[in-house]
């Protein structure tokens, strides 16, 4: 006992200095949650600040080619791609317009066709037009094809079909069986 009066000179028990630090612990973060909801700002007013860093964001040389409603998920393909870790791989439609399209370096034909969809469906939300495209029927009406070879595996990688970062893949009409 007297080696903890040694410790403790000031004979305070450490159990209540314990509970005491817990307790001003708990009324510090209590006050800055307070002071939080008090600078806390509207949503709209959040997202023009959003907006204004994005652009700012999109100045860089290396993320210019960005559009100026870019999404995160755009940022983040850019970045891998400046890194090596993702390809554009150019999606040719019927209409001649070519679609650029990123996907990570080890992405499967399956990858490629949700990029392909995520594509249309942030140049609709910017653009207007169609409001809705059946991609069951899109997928069932034409093949991608990459140097005359259909991608017809949804597993397989796009590598393993000799896809790499540029190259041109096609759609292509499917024809009707009789």
């Amino acid at each position: 006992m007297d080696e903890l009066m040694e410790e403790n000179p000031k004979n305070v028990d450490v159990a209540d200095f314990a509970e005491k630090s817990v307790v001003d612990e708990v009324k510090e973060e209590q006050e800055e949650e307070e002071e939080e909801d008090e600078e806390a700002l509207p949503h709209s007013e959040f997202l023009d600040i959003f907006e204004e860093g994005l652009a700012l964001i999109v100045q860089d040389p290396l993320l210019c080619d960005l559009p100026i409603q870019v999404t995160l998920e755009e940022v983040n393909s850019q970045v891998a791609l400046e890194y090596g870790q993702a390809m554009t791989v150019r999606v040719c439609k019927a209409d001649e317009e070519v679609m650029p399209i990123v996907v990570v370096q080890s992405a499967t034909v399956l990858d490629l066709k949700k990029a392909i969809r995520r594509y249309m469906e942030l140049k609709q939300q910017r653009e207007g037009g169609v409001k809705h495209i059946s991609w069951k029927y899109v997928w069932r009406t034409f093949h991608l094809v990459f140097n005359g070879e259909k991608l017809e595996d949804d597993e397989r990688k796009l590598k393993d079909y000799g896809i790499r970062n540029r190259d041109e893949v096609t759609f292509l009409k499917k024809l009707k069986k009789k």
